[in-house]
């Protein structure tokens, strides 16, 4: 498998992700940067490291099966592993610019900006809407 066949793997996978939600925050957890990791090997093995928001998350084996059920879907893999890592810690830090304009639309407020202030963590200015 080349290198462009590899990108094009990805981007299918990635797109099918953008449907799974986390049970806890109704966000694709493509966009709460639960996305640690995608690797597809030369030979077509797909491998994929996901977290949770919480490492308390009740739903965690679902989500693992969701994930492999969706690159099923997406390509033929010779083989796919999808490991759940609640090592890392997530924090909204992690979400990408759509995953947070979409919090702000769901909840009225901006998750990232509240959780740094709590944190003492200071961020650069940048306009969200």
């Amino acid at each position: 498998m080349n290198k462009k066949e590899k990108g094009e793997w990805k981007k299918k996978i990635i797109q099918g992700l953008h449907e799974v939600y986390d049970p806890e925050i109704p966000i694709d957890i493509v966009n709460l940067g639960l996305i640690y990791q995608l690797d597809i090997s030369d030979e077509g093995d797909v491998y994929v490291r996901i977290g949770a928001t919480t490492p308390a998350c009740p739903v965690t084996e679902d989500l693992e099966y969701t994930v492999e059920q969706v690159v099923k879907e997406s390509v033929q893999a010779k083989s796919i592993k999808v490991e759940l890592d609640l090592e890392t810690e997530w924090t909204p830090l992690m979400m990408t610019d759509e995953g947070r304009k979409e919090f702000i639309r769901k909840f009225g407020y901006d998750i990232v900006k509240r959780w740094a202030e709590r944190m003492g963590i200071k961020l650069e200015e940048e306009k969200v809407t």
